[in-house]
């Protein structure tokens, strides 16, 4: 009769009208396991339909209650949403399987950010249709850079070729002059004196008339050539070679033996560098020319002339301070009051009628119809 109770007592109690009830401990379990506030009709609703109390238990991992069920799930969600977020025919065996070994759903959801993040999500092209667009206008703007990048190389290169290109006549003919002075200069065994090999000169250039030379700007310390035009040596050196230097010469109207009133040098003022004539600016400066009053002309009668600087001026290269014909004294004074007005400052030198001045004329660099004319009177003679 006891076990007959123990057996009634496992399997429910009969009340008399042929249901079972199941044991009370059964029934407190069953109340726990569902959600706060929900009954088991509703517990039966939310289920799949067709799917009974055990199925649903089949369907949860091993060894995971509703509860745990309910926790894994982002919060906010029911099951239903956990559905309707699964790709479209794809279970939930289907959608574990595709998610790396080990991987939850928090880290699943956290690589599908960073993936939509970096444009790797499958779905990314259609959440960025300019995305072909925008490889359009990276690849045009590469290739415009590059175009940039060749055309700023050929400037350069162009750049540096001009350059190059300006600077070797300077650096060569500098060379060459230099080359000259070893040849025609000669001084004392203790390096003082100056003298000039005239014949060394001539062997290199028939059309040598004078050596002229200053004690500053020492620079200035050239052979001066003489042709039948005042061209040619504009832009040929002593030497007779092609070179934006030149050379000094007389003007073809002068005699070679300076024996004229006035005789007329040029010689060019180079943008770059000191040769030549450059240095004669230096003149412009009242203090400069009482501090170096003097320059000298050598010629190849073995003399050499002082002259005494006795107007320094800025004037047209149409100015009639290059007039050197002269029909009377009163002509040739009235030009000298002509140089001495235009001077940029007044040098307490005389000058008259019966002197011989040697013009040497250069240009200002400023204008191109203006010239630098630093004129000299003979002081003296040996």
């Amino acid at each position: 009769m006891e076990k007959d109770l123990n057996h009634q007592g496992r399997q429910g109690e009969d009340r008399g009208d042929g249901i079972r009830r199941r044991p009370k401990e059964e029934r407190q379990q069953t109340a726990r396991r569902r959600p706060v506030e929900e009954s088991g009709t509703q517990e039966r609703r939310r289920r799949p339909a067709g799917e009974s109390g055990t199925q649903e238990g089949r369907r949860r991992p091993a060894g995971e209650s509703g509860t745990q069920e309910r926790r894994r799930r982002p919060a906010g969600e029911s099951g239903t949403q956990e559905r309707r977020r699964r790709p479209v025919g794809e279970s939930g065996t289907q959608e574990a399987r595709r998610r790396p070994v080990g991987e939850s759903e928090t880290q699943a959801g956290q690589r599908r950010q960073e993936n939509d993040r970096r444009g790797q999500s499958p779905n990314s092209r259609k959440q960025n249709p300019n995305a072909k667009n925008k490889k359009k206008k990276r690849a045009a703007f590469n290739v415009g850079s590059t175009a940039v990048l060749i055309v700023a190389v050929f400037v350069f290169v162009f750049s540096v070729f001009q350059l190059v290109t300006m600077l070797v006549p300077y650096y060569s003919g500098g060379a060459e002059y230099d080359k000259i002075k070893e040849i025609a200069i000669k001084t004392n065994e203790q390096g003082e004196g100056f003298s000039v090999d005239f014949d060394a000169l001539r062997a290199e250039n028939p059309d040598t008339v004078a050596w002229i030379r200053f004690d500053e700007p020492s620079i200035i310390s050239y052979p001066v050539v003489k042709s039948s035009d005042n061209k040619e040596y504009l832009t040929k050196t002593f030497s007779a070679n092609d070179n934006k230097l030149g050379a000094i010469f007389m003007d073809m109207r002068c005699d070679s033996d300076f024996a004229d009133r006035n005789t007329m040098i040029y010689g060019h003022n180079l943008k770059i560098g000191g040769e030549m004539f450059s240095q004669l600016k230096e003149y412009e400066s009242e203090d400069f020319c009482k501090a170096h009053p003097e320059f000298y002309i050598y010629t190849p009668d073995g003399k050499v002339r002082m002259y005494k600087v006795f107007a320094a001026s800025v004037v047209k290269d149409t100015s009639d301070a290059y007039n050197l014909t002269y029909n009377s004294d009163e002509e040739f004074e009235s030009y000298l009051n002509l140089c001495r007005e235009s001077s940029n400052y007044q040098v307490d030198v005389e000058v008259n009628a019966q002197s011989q001045i040697v013009s040497l004329s250069t240009c200002t660099n400023v204008k191109e119809d203006e010239r630098f004319l630093l004129q000299g009177v003979l002081a003296g003679e040996y």
